[in-house]
Protein backbone atom coordinates (compact mmCIF):
# COMPACT_ATOMS: atom_id res chain seq x y z
CA UNK A 1 0.00 0.00 0.00
CA UNK A 2 1.30 3.46 -0.91
CA UNK A 3 0.80 6.62 0.44
CA UNK A 4 1.53 9.22 2.84
CA UNK A 5 0.96 7.80 6.48
CA UNK A 6 -1.51 10.49 8.58
CA UNK A 7 -0.15 13.12 11.14
CA UNK A 8 -0.59 11.53 14.47
CA UNK A 9 -3.79 13.22 16.31
CA UNK A 10 -4.80 15.25 14.29
CA UNK A 11 -7.49 14.49 11.25
CA UNK A 12 -7.02 16.74 7.77
CA UNK A 13 -9.96 19.10 8.60
CA UNK A 14 -7.53 19.98 11.49
CA UNK A 15 -4.32 20.02 9.74
CA UNK A 16 -5.92 22.51 7.34
CA UNK A 17 -7.24 24.46 9.41
CA UNK A 18 -3.51 24.76 10.92
CA UNK A 19 -2.40 25.57 7.44
CA UNK A 20 -4.42 28.20 6.92
CA UNK A 21 -3.49 29.68 10.58
CA UNK A 22 0.09 29.74 9.72
CA UNK A 23 0.03 31.40 6.55
CA UNK A 24 -2.17 34.23 7.97
CA UNK A 25 0.58 34.44 10.20
CA UNK A 26 3.65 34.21 8.04
CA UNK A 27 2.12 36.52 5.39
CA UNK A 28 1.72 39.26 8.14
CA UNK A 29 4.87 38.85 9.70
CA UNK A 30 6.52 38.99 6.05
CA UNK A 31 4.87 42.14 5.36
CA UNK A 32 5.38 43.88 8.50
CA UNK A 33 8.59 43.06 10.42
CA UNK A 34 10.37 45.12 7.76
CA UNK A 35 8.29 48.21 8.94
CA UNK A 36 8.91 47.39 12.25
CA UNK A 37 12.11 48.82 13.64
CA UNK A 38 14.21 48.43 17.15
CA UNK A 39 14.29 51.93 18.77
CA UNK A 40 17.03 52.88 20.86
CA UNK A 41 16.03 56.22 22.79
CA UNK A 42 19.04 58.48 23.31
CA UNK A 43 19.43 61.03 26.04
CA UNK A 44 22.42 63.74 26.46
CA UNK A 45 24.24 64.41 29.23
CA UNK A 46 27.61 66.94 30.48
CA UNK A 47 29.94 63.97 29.09
CA UNK A 48 27.86 63.48 25.55
CA UNK A 49 24.99 60.98 23.92
CA UNK A 50 24.05 57.77 25.98
CA UNK A 51 21.45 55.38 25.50
CA UNK A 52 18.69 55.29 28.03
CA UNK A 53 15.92 53.04 26.65
CA UNK A 54 14.58 50.88 24.01
CA UNK A 55 11.55 49.38 22.04
CA UNK A 56 10.20 49.49 18.86
CA UNK A 57 8.46 51.70 16.13
CA UNK A 58 6.01 52.10 13.25
CA UNK A 59 6.87 53.30 9.95
CA UNK A 60 3.54 55.10 8.73
CA UNK A 61 4.15 57.63 6.23
CA UNK A 62 6.15 57.30 3.04
CA UNK A 63 7.99 59.78 3.89
CA UNK A 64 9.29 58.33 7.52
CA UNK A 65 7.00 58.99 9.93
CA UNK A 66 7.24 56.61 12.58
CA UNK A 67 4.77 56.08 16.28
CA UNK A 68 5.49 54.41 18.74
CA UNK A 69 4.25 55.08 22.76
CA UNK A 70 4.84 58.14 24.47
CA UNK A 71 6.32 56.23 27.62
CA UNK A 72 9.42 54.42 25.58
CA UNK A 73 10.28 57.85 24.05
CA UNK A 74 9.64 59.98 27.08
CA UNK A 75 11.06 63.15 26.98
CA UNK A 76 14.17 62.26 24.56
CA UNK A 77 14.64 64.32 21.59
CA UNK A 78 16.51 61.47 19.36
CA UNK A 79 17.80 57.89 19.13
CA UNK A 80 18.45 55.55 16.62
CA UNK A 81 16.26 53.11 14.65
CA UNK A 82 17.41 49.74 13.41
CA UNK A 83 15.30 47.57 10.75
CA UNK A 84 15.16 44.40 9.64
CA UNK A 85 17.64 44.99 6.63
CA UNK A 86 20.79 45.71 8.73
CA UNK A 87 19.58 49.44 7.89
CA UNK A 88 20.25 51.85 10.74
CA UNK A 89 18.50 55.72 10.90
CA UNK A 90 18.53 58.25 13.44
CA UNK A 91 15.43 59.90 14.60
CA UNK A 92 14.41 62.84 16.25
CA UNK A 93 10.68 63.16 18.39
CA UNK A 94 8.00 65.12 16.68
CA UNK A 95 5.82 65.18 19.83
CA UNK A 96 4.33 62.89 22.71
CA UNK A 97 0.74 62.11 24.16
CA UNK A 98 1.11 60.36 27.76
CA UNK A 99 -2.51 60.09 27.46
CA UNK A 100 -3.05 58.32 25.07
CA UNK A 101 0.65 56.99 25.04
CA UNK A 102 1.29 57.82 21.27
CA UNK A 103 4.58 59.47 20.04
CA UNK A 104 5.24 60.04 16.37
CA UNK A 105 8.95 60.60 15.40
CA UNK A 106 10.63 61.56 12.01
CA UNK A 107 13.70 59.36 10.74
CA UNK A 108 16.44 61.68 9.49
CA UNK A 109 17.25 58.72 6.83
CA UNK A 110 15.29 56.84 4.04
CA UNK A 111 12.61 53.99 5.69
CA UNK A 112 10.67 51.20 4.41
CA UNK A 113 7.11 51.77 2.20
CA UNK A 114 5.08 52.14 5.24
CA UNK A 115 2.68 49.75 6.76
CA UNK A 116 -1.55 49.75 6.05
CA UNK A 117 -3.16 51.32 9.02
CA UNK A 118 -6.19 49.82 9.52
CA UNK A 119 -9.63 50.51 11.71
CA UNK A 120 -9.84 49.09 15.56
CA UNK A 121 -13.43 49.91 15.85
CA UNK A 122 -14.26 46.65 13.25
CA UNK A 123 -12.44 44.46 16.11
CA UNK A 124 -13.85 41.84 17.58
CA UNK A 125 -13.12 39.63 20.82
CA UNK A 126 -11.85 35.93 19.59
CA UNK A 127 -9.85 37.47 16.27
CA UNK A 128 -6.87 36.70 15.31
CA UNK A 129 -4.14 39.32 15.48
CA UNK A 130 -0.45 39.31 15.06
CA UNK A 131 2.26 41.14 17.22
CA UNK A 132 5.47 42.42 15.69
CA UNK A 133 8.15 43.83 17.50
CA UNK A 134 11.39 44.05 19.64
CA UNK A 135 10.87 41.98 23.03
CA UNK A 136 14.12 42.30 24.95
CA UNK A 137 16.00 43.33 21.91
CA UNK A 138 15.17 40.27 19.93
CA UNK A 139 14.78 42.08 16.39
CA UNK A 140 11.72 40.88 14.20
CA UNK A 141 9.52 39.01 16.80
CA UNK A 142 6.19 38.00 15.86
CA UNK A 143 3.24 36.20 18.53
CA UNK A 144 0.10 35.80 17.22
CA UNK A 145 -2.98 35.51 19.42
CA UNK A 146 -7.11 36.80 19.89
CA UNK A 147 -8.31 39.75 20.85
CA UNK A 148 -9.03 39.28 24.49
CA UNK A 149 -11.25 42.01 25.18
CA UNK A 150 -11.93 45.70 23.60
CA UNK A 151 -12.63 49.06 25.69
CA UNK A 152 -10.14 48.50 28.49
CA UNK A 153 -8.67 51.21 30.21
CA UNK A 154 -5.15 51.33 31.39
CA UNK A 155 -3.74 52.85 34.60
CA UNK A 156 -0.31 54.24 33.95
CA UNK A 157 2.37 56.09 35.95
CA UNK A 158 4.47 58.81 34.09
CA UNK A 159 6.47 60.64 36.14
CA UNK A 160 4.62 62.11 39.61
CA UNK A 161 1.33 61.98 37.59
CA UNK A 162 -1.34 58.62 37.68
CA UNK A 163 -2.90 59.21 33.88
CA UNK A 164 -5.79 56.56 32.39
CA UNK A 165 -5.51 55.65 29.13
CA UNK A 166 -8.57 54.42 27.46
CA UNK A 167 -9.96 52.28 25.25
CA UNK A 168 -7.15 49.91 25.01
CA UNK A 169 -7.36 46.85 22.99
CA UNK A 170 -6.66 43.26 25.24
CA UNK A 171 -4.52 40.09 23.56
CA UNK A 172 -3.44 37.08 24.21
CA UNK A 173 -0.39 37.62 21.90
CA UNK A 174 3.03 37.19 23.71
CA UNK A 175 4.32 40.42 24.53
CA UNK A 176 7.19 41.46 26.76
CA UNK A 177 9.57 44.52 27.18
CA UNK A 178 10.66 45.94 23.77
CA UNK A 179 7.55 44.79 22.10
CA UNK A 180 6.14 48.38 22.96
CA UNK A 181 6.02 50.53 20.46
CA UNK A 182 5.46 48.15 17.89
CA UNK A 183 2.80 46.85 15.46
CA UNK A 184 -0.73 44.90 16.45
CA UNK A 185 -1.96 43.48 12.66
CA UNK A 186 -5.39 41.79 11.70
CA UNK A 187 -4.92 38.73 9.68
CA UNK A 188 -5.15 41.23 6.79
CA UNK A 189 -2.12 42.96 7.91
CA UNK A 190 -3.69 46.29 8.41
CA UNK A 191 -2.27 47.71 11.91
CA UNK A 192 -4.96 48.28 14.32
CA UNK A 193 -2.98 49.24 17.30
CA UNK A 194 0.39 50.28 18.58
CA UNK A 195 1.35 47.52 21.67
CA UNK A 196 1.74 49.56 24.81
CA UNK A 197 1.70 47.25 28.09
CA UNK A 198 1.82 43.58 29.46
CA UNK A 199 -0.04 43.61 32.19
CA UNK A 200 0.60 39.95 33.14
CA UNK A 201 0.68 36.36 31.90
CA UNK A 202 -1.08 36.23 28.70
CA UNK A 203 -2.35 39.70 28.99
CA UNK A 204 -1.00 42.13 26.63
CA UNK A 205 -2.67 45.75 25.71
CA UNK A 206 -2.56 47.87 22.78
CA UNK A 207 -3.56 51.33 21.34
CA UNK A 208 -6.13 51.54 19.15
CA UNK A 209 -5.64 52.99 15.58
CA UNK A 210 -9.57 54.52 15.19
CA UNK A 211 -10.80 57.98 14.95
CA UNK A 212 -9.49 59.74 18.27
CA UNK A 213 -6.21 57.76 18.19
CA UNK A 214 -5.90 59.46 13.86
CA UNK A 215 -6.74 62.91 15.52
CA UNK A 216 -3.85 62.65 18.26
CA UNK A 217 -1.42 61.56 15.69
CA UNK A 218 -2.75 64.35 13.03
CA UNK A 219 -2.26 66.99 16.19
CA UNK A 220 1.46 65.48 17.06
CA UNK A 221 2.11 65.95 13.19
CA UNK A 222 1.41 69.57 13.13
CA UNK A 223 1.52 70.82 16.71
CA UNK A 224 3.82 68.72 18.27
CA UNK A 225 1.96 67.98 21.69
CA UNK A 226 -1.83 67.65 22.51
CA UNK A 227 -3.63 70.33 24.79
CA UNK A 228 -6.59 68.31 26.35
CA UNK A 229 -9.05 68.06 29.44
CA UNK A 230 -9.06 65.38 31.50
CA UNK A 231 -11.39 63.25 34.21
CA UNK A 232 -9.00 60.50 35.89
CA UNK A 233 -11.13 57.76 35.91
CA UNK A 234 -10.87 54.58 34.49
CA UNK A 235 -13.83 51.90 33.12
CA UNK A 236 -14.74 49.19 31.26
CA UNK A 237 -17.94 48.42 29.10
CA UNK A 238 -20.56 46.85 31.70
CA UNK A 239 -24.52 46.05 30.79
CA UNK A 240 -27.24 47.85 32.58
CA UNK A 241 -29.79 46.33 35.01
CA UNK A 242 -32.60 45.31 33.31
CA UNK A 243 -35.02 47.68 34.68
CA UNK A 244 -32.77 50.17 33.46
CA UNK A 245 -32.42 48.82 30.04
CA UNK A 246 -36.46 48.67 30.05
CA UNK A 247 -36.60 51.95 30.48
CA UNK A 248 -33.78 53.90 28.64
CA UNK A 249 -33.91 51.00 25.54
CA UNK A 250 -29.53 50.54 25.85
CA UNK A 251 -27.67 47.61 26.60
CA UNK A 252 -24.63 49.52 28.16
CA UNK A 253 -22.84 51.86 30.47
CA UNK A 254 -19.12 52.07 31.61
CA UNK A 255 -18.18 51.12 35.02
CA UNK A 256 -15.49 52.63 37.24
CA UNK A 257 -12.88 50.64 38.45
CA UNK A 258 -10.51 53.38 39.45
CA UNK A 259 -10.68 56.88 40.13
CA UNK A 260 -7.50 58.58 40.38
CA UNK A 261 -7.33 60.69 43.45
CA UNK A 262 -7.34 64.13 43.21
CA UNK A 263 -8.38 64.08 39.29
CA UNK A 264 -11.65 66.41 38.65
CA UNK A 265 -13.67 62.75 38.55
CA UNK A 266 -12.31 62.31 42.60
CA UNK A 267 -13.31 66.05 42.95
CA UNK A 268 -16.38 65.72 41.32
CA UNK A 269 -17.55 62.76 43.91
CA UNK A 270 -17.57 59.75 41.37
CA UNK A 271 -16.57 56.47 42.85
CA UNK A 272 -15.33 52.96 41.91
CA UNK A 273 -18.03 50.88 41.21
CA UNK A 274 -20.18 53.75 39.77
CA UNK A 275 -22.24 52.73 36.58
CA UNK A 276 -21.59 55.98 34.47
CA UNK A 277 -24.78 56.35 31.80
CA UNK A 278 -23.97 59.58 30.54
CA UNK A 279 -22.00 62.77 29.84
CA UNK A 280 -23.47 66.16 28.77
CA UNK A 281 -26.93 64.38 28.34
CA UNK A 282 -25.11 61.44 26.07
CA UNK A 283 -25.65 58.19 26.48
CA UNK A 284 -21.44 56.84 28.11
CA UNK A 285 -20.91 53.29 26.94
CA UNK A 286 -16.96 53.21 26.62
CA UNK A 287 -14.05 54.81 27.40
CA UNK A 288 -14.00 56.69 24.20
CA UNK A 289 -17.38 58.22 24.21
CA UNK A 290 -15.85 60.37 26.85
CA UNK A 291 -12.76 60.70 25.36
CA UNK A 292 -13.80 62.34 22.61
CA UNK A 293 -15.22 65.16 25.03
CA UNK A 294 -11.53 65.80 26.39
CA UNK A 295 -10.55 68.16 23.50
CA UNK A 296 -8.56 71.61 24.81
CA UNK A 297 -11.87 73.66 24.56
CA UNK A 298 -13.19 71.66 27.81
CA UNK A 299 -11.16 72.77 30.02
CA UNK A 300 -12.17 74.46 32.79
CA UNK A 301 -15.35 74.02 31.74
CA UNK A 302 -18.08 72.08 34.05
CA UNK A 303 -19.24 68.83 32.43
CA UNK A 304 -22.67 67.28 33.54
CA UNK A 305 -22.38 63.23 34.69
CA UNK A 306 -24.79 61.25 35.48
CA UNK A 307 -24.25 57.39 37.12
CA UNK A 308 -25.92 54.62 38.73
CA UNK A 309 -25.02 54.29 42.62
CA UNK A 310 -26.15 51.01 43.54
CA UNK A 311 -29.80 51.38 43.01
CA UNK A 312 -30.13 55.37 42.72
CA UNK A 313 -29.08 58.19 40.24
CA UNK A 314 -26.55 59.90 41.27
CA UNK A 315 -25.78 63.64 39.03
CA UNK A 316 -22.48 65.27 39.54
CA UNK A 317 -20.67 68.42 37.71
CA UNK A 318 -16.94 67.74 37.00
CA UNK A 319 -14.66 70.59 36.16
CA UNK A 320 -12.48 69.70 33.17
CA UNK A 321 -8.54 70.18 34.13
CA UNK A 322 -5.75 70.84 31.84
CA UNK A 323 -4.01 67.55 31.73
CA UNK A 324 -0.12 68.87 32.00
CA UNK A 325 2.10 68.53 29.65
CA UNK A 326 5.12 67.91 32.02
CA UNK A 327 5.67 65.77 35.14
Amino acid sequence: MSGTLPEPGRSPAERAELDAYSRAVTAVAAELTPRVAALRVLRRSPGGWFASGSGSAVVFTEDGFLLTNAHVVGHAEAGTLDFADGTTAPFHTIGTDPLSDLAVLRADAATPPPVRLGEAGALRAGQLVVAVGNPLGLAGTVTAGVVSALGRSLPARTGTATRVIDDVIQTDAALNPGNSGGALATADGEVVGITTAVAGNGLGLAVPINVTSRLIISTLLSDGRIRRAYLGLAGVPAPLPPALRARTGRRDGMRVVEVVPGAPAARAGLLPGDLLLTAEGEPVADAQALQRLMLADAIGRPLALTALRGDALVDVIATLAELPADD
